[in-house]
């Protein structure tokens, strides 16, 4: 299983909408692709800037180039994110998950 790590900052005004446009937009994206297991959307509410981090769960590196393409350190970005997103990173990071809580297997969280 990889752990797809995503990091993105929003002026703290944009951050409620820009996380109502994750749960619409993205979500529904990454569901649709085999492989995806599972997305949390970490948001950290500084007074002047949104912090957000995506964490994504996958089958295999190649599960991801099913959504992100062969450059999987790429980030994807939507049309919309410019007007939202005070910097848009190119890379991300990726994990091999080693170990998961006992709770990810009551979820359905395990490997195949």
């Amino acid at each position: 299983m990889i752990l797809r790590e995503w990091r993105g900052q929003v002026p703290r005004a944009k951050g409620s909408a820009y996380l109502e446009f994750l749960r619409a937009r993205a979500m529904p994206d990454y569901a649709a692709v085999p492989g995806h297991r599972g997305t949390w959307i970490l948001m950290d509410e500084g007074p002047e800037v949104s912090e957000f981090v995506l964490l994504t769960l996958w089958d295999s590196r190649e599960a991801i180039r099913g959504f992100a393409g062969e450059d999987i350190s790429r980030a994807r970005y939507y049309p919309e994110d410019p007007g939202f997103l005070l910097e848009m990173p190119e890379r991300l990071r990726h994990y091999d998950v080693r170990e998961r809580p006992l709770e990810a297997l009551s979820v359905g969280l395990t490997e195949k």
